[in-house]
């Protein structure tokens, strides 16, 4: 297996900056991760954001992955079983950066039951698009992002029973299309 490019300008520049947080990262046909703590996820994004040098002035995407039922990772990579995903692109200087943060459950996650474990702070203060991925991450992973401005499901109704896009959910479902009455093409 080739070792990877790590050269990636923006490496560098956080490793200085934080000297003291755990940071891991990776490459992967030429797409660059940063995988950062929980803790530390908020202060690096401000930090990505607002440097002159970095700029990363686009929130391209945010989304969930769950692993479960991944093979371990060699190495000294972080694990857990669900990861929250930020696509980062500068306009400036036409760098992607791709950072995920690592979550792992502390109660079983076949149901709607909130997990402390699975939350993050929200990064819509510092790009104000985030609020629609947030809550779309929220709806399908159940993840939570502490001070987020109106944290409710976005794709499902509010009491839908789970959370589908976990890999412990059925994907028949479980019953909530049976109430419903089945319209044909004629009583459409």
């Amino acid at each position: 297996m080739a070792k990877p490019n790590l050269d990636h300008p923006t490496l560098a520049l956080v490793k200085a900056r934080f000297p003291k947080a755990k940071l891991f990262a990776t490459e992967f046909r030429g797409d660059t991760t940063l995988v950062v703590e929980k803790q530390n996820l908020h202060e690096i994004m401000s930090y990505l954001r607002q440097d002159y040098e970095t700029n990363y002035d686009f929130l391209s995407h945010v989304t969930g992955v769950d692993y479960m039922g991944y093979p371990k990772s060699e190495g000294n990579a972080p694990e857990g079983r669900f990861a929250v995903v930020y696509i980062l692109v500068s306009t400036k200087t036409n760098t992607n950066l791709i950072v995920k943060v690592m979550l792992d459950p502390s109660l079983p996650t076949d149901g709607i039951e909130e997990d402390p474990a699975l939350h993050v702070d929200t990064v819509t203060d510092i790009w104000p698009g985030a609020e629609w991925m947030e809550r779309e991450v929220f709806d399908m992973y159940g993840i939570r992002f502490d001070g987020h401005p109106d944290l409710r499901r976005i794709l499902l109704w509010e009491d839908y029973p789970a959370h589908p896009l976990r890999k412990d959910y059925p994907v028949e479902g479980r019953g909530e299309r049976e109430n419903f009455r089945v319209i044909g093409r004629e009583d459409a």
